[in-house]
């Protein structure tokens, strides 16, 4: 539920009518009317009215983090400025979850997150819940669908998200430099001093939210990593996650031209385990299961995946044993046929099934349930969806995300070595953090 008090004095939200099923496992939100609030001209670096050199806080990075930060923190009656370097305004989520933004998920938890100190995002995911965004996401009449394991996204455009962010910062008098670009950044006494390409700048707090390195084509790169070392602060290697696997080339050469192919399958490696599809690509594996398992796989490991979960193969070979249809036909009836017919050619196994020993069908059946495939590697960071890694979670308050050694200065949203799962856990995570150091930044 939504605690803000300013809100008292504005009209009721439209009364949620009911959720419908779409089928597929989605499910609907519909409000009886929509309203769109739209945010000052962000373009405008003017600021007459003020001093433009100095400020409470000044937050680098329009991001998911970033924007919510900057909210909070202006709502609370703080002069903050938002600095982005790029000319497109929230272009991660404008582009995610294809074009509609899987916003959160309804399942989040910290159980959902990979990083060196996994405990550390339990604070801020509990004080600013999947919950509490719904409640900012309904006060704003957006249309909002729940589809599979609980992942909600815009009904009609991911862009509603970012104009909702956009009105929160006017409401907090939240003022913008963008495009802007920070050239270096200094500590006098307890001031920061940013250089940009527009002047210095002086805060008291700093928030940093520059993200990670995926996408590098919408402006991503490693400005955050930086600037934290140059404070002293320890980072965890930045390694993409979320990301297609490339096959090495004699996997590739027997499975290359599956491209499209997609297959029910659980998949591990590493402690992780997700049973979603796989899907065949001209490069290697893709589609959630891989992205999935990519974030806890590393080079040289090999990843097992499960092609008949919740069958038991072996009962199901032995039971067919005295027939006389190719093994690779019979597998046809529960894998798709092209990929039955090169499994088979791999494991040679292209005969009848009555051709085969008890123990060879078990080992074909245990083969099934647990083919390892050694990834050669990614496809890097313009494939991946976010990056592994980031500012040490030791270096840094849970509560706060303040750097311990450095008063004022804080690290949110992707930059920090705390990443999601696939599936709305990510901005889960960036509306969480940038609460969190929104309250006292």
């Amino acid at each position: 539920m939504c605690r803000d008090p300013a809100l008292k004095s504005r009209p009721p939200p439209s009364r949620l009518v009911a959720p419908y099923d779409r089928g597929g496992g989605r499910r609907t939100w519909i409000f009886r009317r929509a309203a769109v609030s739209s945010a000052r001209n962000i373009n405008s670096t003017s600021d007459s009215t003020r001093d433009a050199g100095r400020w409470d806080a000044i937050v680098i990075g329009a991001g998911a983090a970033g924007m919510m930060c900057a909210a909070q923190v202006g709502q609370r009656g703080r002069r903050v400025l938002l600095i982005e370097h790029v000319r497109k305004l929230g272009e991660k989520i404008r582009i995610s979850g294809g074009g509609r933004c899987n916003f959160t998920n309804l399942h989040c938890s910290p159980a959902n997150f990979l990083s060196r100190n996994p405990d550390f995002c339990r604070s801020a995911l509990a004080r600013y819940t999947a919950r509490d965004f719904i409640a900012l996401v309904e006060r704003y009449r957006i249309r909002y669908e729940e589809r599979t394991l609980g992942q909600l996204f815009c009904v009609d455009s991911a862009q509603q998200i970012i104009d909702m962010l956009k009105s929160e910062c006017e409401r907090g008098d939240v003022r913008w430099r963008i495009p802007c670009e920070v050239r270096a950044v200094a500590r006098e006494r307890e001031e920061f001093v940013v250089d940009t390409d527009q002047g210095a700048l002086r805060a008291g707090s700093l928030v940093v939210a520059t993200g990670g390195l995926s996408v590098p084509k919408i402006g991503a790169g490693p400005f955050g990593y930086r600037l934290a070392e140059r404070f002293g602060l320890k980072i965890v290697p930045p390694r993409p996650g979320l990301v297609p696997l490339s096959f090495a080339p004699d996997t590739l050469a027997r499975f290359g031209d599956l491209s499209g192919v997609s297959i029910d399958a659980e998949v591990s490696c590493n402690g992780g385990r997700f049973r979603e599809n796989l899907l065949f690509t001209h490069r290697g594996l893709s589609g959630p299961a891989i992205l999935q398992i990519s974030s806890y796989w590393r080079a040289g490991d090999a990843i097992e995946i499960d092609l008949l979960p919740g069958r038991d193969a072996e009962s199901w070979l032995l039971s067919e044993q005295s027939s006389r249809v190719q093994l690779n036909n019979l597998l046809a009836h529960a894998l798709p046929r092209r990929f039955a017919q090169q499994w088979c050619e791999a494991h040679g196994a292209v005969k009848p099934v009555n051709q085969f020993a008890a123990s060879a069908l078990r080992l074909l059946a245990q083969g099934l349930h647990r083919w390892k495939v050694i990834p050669s590697g990614t496809l890097g960071y313009n494939k991946a969806e976010v990056t592994l890694g980031g500012v040490d979670t030791g270096e840094l308050s849970s509560k706060t995300m303040e750097a311990k050694s450095v008063p004022g200065l804080f690290f949110i949203g992707e930059v920090v070595d705390v990443t999601g799962h696939l599936g709305g856990f990510n901005f889960q995570w960036a509306w969480a953090s940038g609460h969190a150091a929104g309250q006292v930044a």
